[in-house]
């Protein structure tokens, strides 16, 4: 039997959940399709920034970069639980830009976005602000200014969780196996990986966010063509134990006059990164090789006191980002911007989406909507600027006071275990909770901050079917867990009822 929608999404990655969330919330008849896990590609492997992208100015991004700072601040009132600011310091080096350049870039980078609720630039002299303590000594000049930290799986379930509940179907590890035009429409057949099972949709049109595969999904799938086409440029990161005190970040610029970010990560980690290398091979197959590691090791080495080691690194991650190709030879260059592809053959559109961000996501699923104004003339008005992700309905946006009330709540629970559950559900810890009065009634803990309660949630609520899904995307509990104690979890899934559940 064939189920007939109004949109048909492919991928289930930031760009997909957004635009099958925006147009659920118009009031249309939506199926997002995700061959894996929600954010198992690109989109639980990037930076965790939503963030202007400060070095598109030296390329000229001017409108890029101010479209993302406006919607930087968008996106912090709608999830204040897993998007918050974060200080970055920019240690100066002589060798590289010059001081009234970085200056002059920070100065714009506070105006062109209509900052509101971040404070802005301020120079430090190193030698004397606690900031500049891991620093060499020959750094005596930096500048700190701000951007936001954010869960980047989470961002992607939460969008999913938001347009499911108003009305989307959510198909997770179900592959688009074929797709092609007929009597006006799209027939859309999918096929469950797990079970074998293969669904068939008419949807009237058909939305191509399948990121590094958008391009084969065009031609091997939809039998379509299109004379636009994705860089696909590859980006490594690695996590190391945290060396510095404080809550702020650093932005060190390398030799090659790349800029590299050190983030603290997760409480007691640090997440380094990225590297920029053109990337020919399956994105599937993606990793971080010496090299990287080792030119982001020598990047950070270059300027911190204590000199990180090849044995320092906990995990390394590698993810493939799929630019519009605009012709650049400098991976580096090539624009982060979006494009969109709309064919209409047949009277069936095939809308392609080439490129994008996270700080862009939600702006590229409302101006997608617009382009198909005309397939979808009754379609509801733009909404999600005001509307607030599953738990981020936080009173001002004041994730510190809502925690404080959290705490208040559960004054049973360890004060690690209400910043989790605040950070990851925000006004939804009560329905991980489900109404425990005290720890035991949480379940079985595995170490860490990982209860039984989470794991049923997540797989009542979020489509996690595996334990990694838990662990690695919809938290980062293997982070905090011995590996013993994340076989005896992956076990104990294997063998619950959660598992055929799932």
């Amino acid at each position: 039997m064939q189920e007939m929608m109004d949109l048909f999404v492919i991928g289930g990655g930031i760009n997909g959940a957004g635009v099958a969330r925006d147009a659920a919330g118009r009031g249309l008849s939506v199926v997002l399709c995700e061959k894996d896990d929600l954010a198992q590609g690109t989109s639980s492997r990037s930076g965790k920034l939503v963030h202007g992208g400060l070095r598109y100015l030296e390329y000229y991004e001017f409108r890029l970069v101010r479209e993302a700072l406006i919607e930087r601040e968008v996106l912090m009132n709608c999830a204040p639980h897993i998007i918050w600011p974060m200080r970055f310091v920019l240690p100066h080096s002589p060798d590289d830009r010059p001081a009234w350049l970085v200056r002059l870039g920070l100065f714009l980078y506070d105006n062109l976005g209509g900052r509101k609720r971040l404070p802005g630039t301020r120079t430090l002299d190193l030698h004397r602000a606690p900031e500049g303590a891991p620093l060499l000594r020959k750094y005596h000049k930096g500048f700190e200014y701000s951007d936001c930290w954010v869960d980047d799986s989470r961002l992607v379930v939460l969008n999913a969780v938001d347009a499911a509940e108003r009305g989307a179907k959510v198909l997770t590890r179900s592959a688009c196996t074929s797709a092609r035009r007929e009597d006006g429409a799209w027939t859309v057949t999918t096929r469950n990986e797990t079970t074998g099972e293969e669904r068939i949709f008419r949807a009237r049109c058909l939305v191509n966010c399948a990121g590094p595969w958008v391009s084969e999904f065009i031609t091997r799938v939809a039998g379509s063509n299109s004379a636009r086409n994705v860089r696909l440029v590859k980006g490594s990161h690695i996590i190391v134990p945290k060396w510095w005190a404080g809550n702020h970040a650093y932005l060190v610029q390398n030799h090659d006059k790349r800029v590299i970010f050190i983030n603290p990560y997760e409480g007691d980690k640090a997440l380094i990164g990225t590297t920029d290398i053109a990337y020919e091979g399956r994105a599937e197959d993606v990793q971080a090789d010496e090299s990287e590691i080792e030119y982001l090791l020598a990047a950070v080495n270059r300027y911190f006191k204590e000199k990180l080691r090849r044995q320092d690194v906990l995990q390394t991650f590698s993810g493939v980002r799929p630019l519009f190709d605009d012709g650049q030879g400098n991976p580096s260059a090539v624009t982060r911007d979006y494009v969109f592809d709309l064919d209409q053959t047949g009277g069936a559109p095939l809308m392609n989406v080439f490129g994008g961000k996270i700080t862009t996501f939600r702006e590229l699923a409302e101006r997608g909507m617009h382009r198909l104004k005309d397939v979808f003339p009754k379609m509801g008005p733009d909404w999600t600027g005001e509307a607030p992700l599953p738990g981020g309905d936080i009173p001002n946006a004041d994730f510190e006071s809502f925690a404080n009330l959290l705490r208040e709540l559960y004054p049973w629970m360890p004060r690690p275990l209400v910043q989790h559950y605040g950070h990851l559900y925000g006004t939804r810890t009560r329905d991980v909770v489900a109404g425990a009065m005290n720890l035991s009634d949480l379940g079985r803990h595995f170490g860490g901050q990982l209860y039984e309660a989470e794991a049923r949630y997540l797989v009542a609520k979020e489509w996690a079917q595996t334990s990694d899904d838990i662990l690695r995307r919809r938290t980062k509990h293997y982070l905090h867990l011995t590996d013993d104690q994340q076989a005896a979890f992956a076990d104990w899934f294997d063998g619950s009822d959660l598992a055929q559940a799932a």
